[in-house]
């Protein structure tokens, strides 16, 4: 017995000795073991066919024998045959071109063949021609990631791939037909064929059923609209789990083949979002899976009421109908689903009393219900039930009429984490309740009607908050001043806000903001010190719209992004610091700053897009540095005192989409530099001295041009042809210039200004910069940039005014105070759109061209001070729009012609023209001649004419009365389209009296 025993013992202690030695041998093997050498020779051969830019693949070298170690190559432990290739590149983020990689690019070579026991294959982000068909000999692959490369063909070949367990062909280009081989995949896992738009999807998709394995299924944005019987494949599935279809197009779901049952067992997910489908197909969509935890419709142009299908959908924890237009009431049966965690049920057309809805809500979902967002709808009343859900974590009702809540409302909200009411109808003051959730992270109220006092009792216990916006109301803070705030804010908005006069002292606790707007907040105080040591995680900063003043120190910032600072409409002094030109949007407008700009030379490479220095007392040269700030997009210098010419170094700002250097004391001719700013919109230099003939260059190389301005400047020569090439041109002011020649005959080629409505081209520009908005739960979303609305300063209607959102709109021609001759060119007159021509003060010669009416918008027009002769054209009676007219100080002649449009003006409006005669000038000779009786003639022929045209005259006014009164009786039809055309008579003169009124009124005010 002693003896087995002791065997057994040495048996055992032997077998683990030769364990330990097997792995002994099996490590000192791996330390020494390469890849096998006919897969290295594949690798190289593969590699030949590729252009690297990005040097991914510099390890694969001839001279390093073990592949195994080269980047992207994973070999098997034990054997050393390669198992896995993953040559995705390294993808980069950039504020200026966002998401960015440099691909591999070249074919997938056939010698990849010879790694017989590859089973991953990641070749996604790269640039091939086509998958190529030996891919189905492959016959190992487990892992197939064919991604964001740009194929246009699904190979037949992929179906043979039988081990195949991952298949991602997604952001491609794929066309025509998807093979039907794709059903023999039967262990595949996961399949995402998502977001291919040229996708089609023929005859049936019967395939998708014999995925047994099939667990996870996303074809989002794919055309399934010639597809048959495709909702009836998925149901035949019986592994699936998740399903996401979003901006997909299907045929018309025949419901009456399904049972309003859920069919399928197994599915978790279910994502239909961003397509179409008519509203009968929703209780079938509802309820395809009795287990069905997350459930998504939204932005499917769904329409009328939610149905009550919702019965028996007890594991249903997440519902999104956003994005429709789905209507009052919900349905009772939402209220009762008891593991509901999240309802969003926004951007729709609920119009009712958020009361009722709360009150819909009420069964076992009040219990459960964490996130409840109901933004962007109608909703009225005022928010009193809130507190009957105390699970709640987000409640979003953004953008809708509610009007108030009860100073308990938020008292009970323990859990309640981010609460958005922005853009309601909200009055009164805030309740002290709200300072009672001590989970709160997200308070937003802005865009209301509160007031009152925002104290220390409403923020005493939110130790958790972090974003904090109260923007566009009337509400005033008032803290103590020693007060010290429970909080550390990341996003404080409290823009149109009382914090003033003296600045907010509070803020020098908080030390972590990214985001602080305190514009037009009524502070008149000497910004301190403490503040200008701002966080290094700022990305946007606005003081704008205040008193403040002081200096701004040149302090040695660093921030982690580039921020977007905006100080104008203060009274900040001093120089310009360097610092400030660590960013990417930069006002400094309206203040007092001195100096000159030196310290945008400071920084290479910087990614400043939007610089605004305008309305300060800067002077001196501009620092030829431009080449530093390729990234521009907006530069506003104007309204200072620079000299001197334009730098040559702009010839950099290619991206430059608004330049305005209007009011300065620039000189010299216009510099060629600006020539290579193509994208030029907005191109403002009025009130300088820039001298030479204005160059053609500007027509022939900045053909974007909405607004060209250059006005106020001595300018000669005549006016280039080559302005006519302009075919977004809509403001043109060449006026106060010693420009002579004549009005070029080409401006009908203006073709902007020849067609009525808004420009082509937009004078918004998206300028970068980094800034953090939330969404519905409070989580924070980065955006990288926002549109800038353009202005110009505009002469219209004789006074200086500033246009922005109008901008567009405007279409000007404005060649006063120069030398042009010669007649006006009657092409001027094909230009329909035209609101405004000045051609006052010039030596224009012949007469107004007859045409002159044929501009139907136009609503200013000054010829004053010309030597214009002949008579007013009678076309210029039928300018209904025209509010200003000045035809002074010619040599016109003859009667103005009788209108109520013209006799309206004064005479103001005619006088320097001694041969015009006529209202509201003196009358002319002939009017005043009357005329002698008839002396001759026979009485009785006479009186016989008279006797006959007085019969005629009843004979007819009877036959048309009864013509007109007899068809009115017998027929319905003309009856009722004689009284409708009544009424548009009726219409018609209430909107001229309206309009004259109008009219009346603006002069009496001016």
């Amino acid at each position: 017995m002693n003896v087995s025993q002791e065997t057994g013992r040495f048996l055992q202690l032997l077998k683990a000795l030769l364990l330990q030695l097997i792995c002994l041998l099996a490590v000192t093997r791996n330390s020494s073991a390469i890849c096998i050498e006919r897969e290295r020779q594949a690798l190289l051969s593969f590699k030949k066919g590729l252009v690297d830019p990005d040097d991914f693949l510099s390890s694969w070298k001839s001279s390093e024998k073990d592949c195994c170690k080269w980047r992207g190559v994973t070999c098997n432990n034990q054997t050393a045959h390669i198992i896995k290739l993953d040559l995705r590149p390294v993808i980069t983020y950039s504020s200026d071109i966002g998401i960015s990689c440099e691909p591999l690019v070249g074919e997938i070579s056939s010698s990849l063949l010879e790694l017989q026991y590859l089973n991953h294959l990641d070749l996604s982000y790269n640039v091939f021609p086509d998958i190529p068909d030996f891919i189905g000999s492959l016959i190992q692959l487990r892992y197939l990631d064919l991604s964001y490369i740009g194929f246009t063909r699904i190979p037949k070949s992929i179906g043979s791939l039988a081990q195949l367990e991952y298949l991602n062909i997604s952001f491609n280009r794929f066309n025509g037909t998807l093979p039907s081989q794709l059903g023999n995949l039967s262990r595949l896992h996961y399949f995402d064929l998502s977001f291919n738009m040229d996708l089609m999807v023929v005859d049936n998709f019967e395939w998708i059923s014999h995925l047994s394995s099939l667990l996870h299924l996303k074809m989002s944005q794919v055309d399934f609209s010639k597809a048959v019987n495709w909702l009836q494949s998925i149901k035949l599935n019986p592994s699936l789990l998740s399903l996401y279809f979003d901006a997909c197009q299907f045929p018309e779901v025949d419901s009456s083949s399904f049972s309003l049952g859920n069919f399928s067992k197994s599915l978790r997910v279910i994502h239909f979002s961003g397509c179409t489908f008519h509203p009968s197909s929703l209780p079938l969509l509802i309820n395809m899976s009795s287990k069905t935890v997350d459930l998504s419709l939204s932005d499917n142009q769904l329409k009328g009421l939610i149905p009550d299908s919702f019965w028996g959908l007890n594991s249903l924890q997440h519902v999104d109908f956003s994005w429709n237009q789905l209507e009052w009431p919900i349905p009772k049966s939402l209220g009762n689903l008891c593991s509901l965690k999240s309802l969003t049920l926004s951007k729709n057309n609920l119009a009712g009393s958020v009361h009722d809805l709360l009150l819909g809500l009420t069964g076992c979902t009040m219990n459960c219900l964490e996130i409840l967002r109901l933004n962007d709808n109608k909703l009225t009343g005022s928010l009193l039930d809130i507190a009957r859900f105390p699970a709640l974590r987000v409640l979003n009702l953004d953008d809708n009429q509610l009007e108030g809540f009860s100073p308990y409302t938020f008292g009970h909200l323990s859990q309640l984490a981010v609460l958005k009411l922005a853009r309601n109808k909200l009055t009164g003051s805030l309740p002290e309740s709200i300072g009672q959730m001590s989970s709160l992270k997200l308070l937003d109220i802005s865009s209301n009607g509160l007031d009152g006092v925002i104290s220390e009792a409403h923020l005493l216990n939110l130790s958790q908050l972090s974003q904090l916006d109260l923007s566009l109301n009337s509400l005033s803070l008032s803290f103590s001043f020693n007060w010290i705030p429970p909080f550390q804010l990341d996003y404080i908005k409290m823009r149109s806000c009382q914090l003033g006069p003296e600045f907010p002292w509070w803020l020098q606790r908080q030390t972590k903001f990214s985001h602080l707007d305190i514009s037009n907040s009524n502070i008149s105080d000497i910004i301190p010190s403490w503040f200008w040591f701002l966080p290094p995680n700022l990305r946007y900063l606005n003081l704008s719209f205040n008193s403040i003043s002081g200096k701004v120190p040149n302090l040695p910032l660093k921030f982690n992004s580039f921020p977007g600072i905006d100080l104008s409409s203060n009274l900040f002094y001093g120089s310009l610091p360097p610092f400030l030109s660590n960013t990417t949007v930069l006002n400094l407008s309206k203040n007092k700053f001195q100096g000159s700009p030196s310290f945008l030379c400071t920084v290479n490479d910087s990614v400043l897009s939007y610089l605004d220095l305008s309305n300060n007392l800067l002077s001196g040269r501009l620092p030829d540095c431009w080449m530093n700030l390729r990234n521009l997009i907006v530069l506003n210098l104007e309204d200072n005192d620079f000299s001197g010419t334009i730098p040559s170094s702009m010839v950099s700002l290619e991206r430059l989409r608004s330049f305005r250097v209007r009011n300065n004391s620039f000189s010299g001719e216009l510099s060629p530099s600006l020539r290579n700013c193509p994208k030029l919109t907005v191109l403002d230099l009025g009130e300088n001295n820039f001298s030479g003939a204005i160059p053609p260059w500007i027509g022939e190389n900045l053909t974007s041009l909405v607004v060209l301005r250059l006005r106020s400047n001595e300018f000669f020569g005549k006016i280039p042809p080559s302005l006519c090439q302009l075919e977004y041109l809509q403001v043109l002011d060449i006026s106060v210039n010693n420009v002579s020649g004549a009005i070029p005959s080409c401006l009908n080629n203006l073709t902007a200004i020849a067609r009525r409505g808004s420009s082509y081209i937009s004078t918004s520009y998206f300028v970068y910069y980094f800034d953090t908005s939330f969404d519905g739960n409070g989580d924070s979303i980065v955006k990288i940039g926002a549109d800038y609305l353009d202005h110009a300063s505009i002469v219209w209607k004789g006074w200086e005014h500033e246009y922005g959102k109008t901008l567009e709109l405007l279409k000007i021609i404005d060649l006063s105070s120069n030398k042009l001759t010669g007649e006006i060119p009657r092409e001027v007159t094909t230009l329909q759109g035209l609101i405004t021509l000045n051609l006052s003060r010039n030596t224009l010669a012949g007469s107004i061209p007859w045409e002159i009416g044929k501009l139907v918008v136009l609503e200013s027009l000054d010829l004053s001070t010309n030597h214009l002769s002949g008579e007013i054209p009678r076309s210029l009676a039928d300018l209904y729009f025209l509010s200003v007219l000045d035809l002074s100080k010619n040599n016109l002649s003859g009667k103005i012609p009788s209108s109520t449009q013209l006799q309206s003006f004064n005479a103001a409006s005619y006088i320097g023209n001694p041969e015009l005669c006529g209202a509201p000038l003196k009358d002319c000779p002939k009017d005043n001649t009357v005329e002698q009786p008839n002396s001759g003639g026979n009485e009785e022929e006479e009186w016989f004419e008279r006797l006959w045209f007085y019969f005629g005259m009843g004979a007819g006014f009877i036959a048309g009365f009864w013509a007109v009164l007899g068809t009115l009786l017998l027929s319905r039809s003309w009856r009722f389209a004689y009284f409708q055309y009544l009424h548009k008579i009726g219409d018609w003169i209430c909107l001229t009296i309206a309009l004259k009124m109008d009219k009346f009124q603006r002069r009496l005010r001016s």
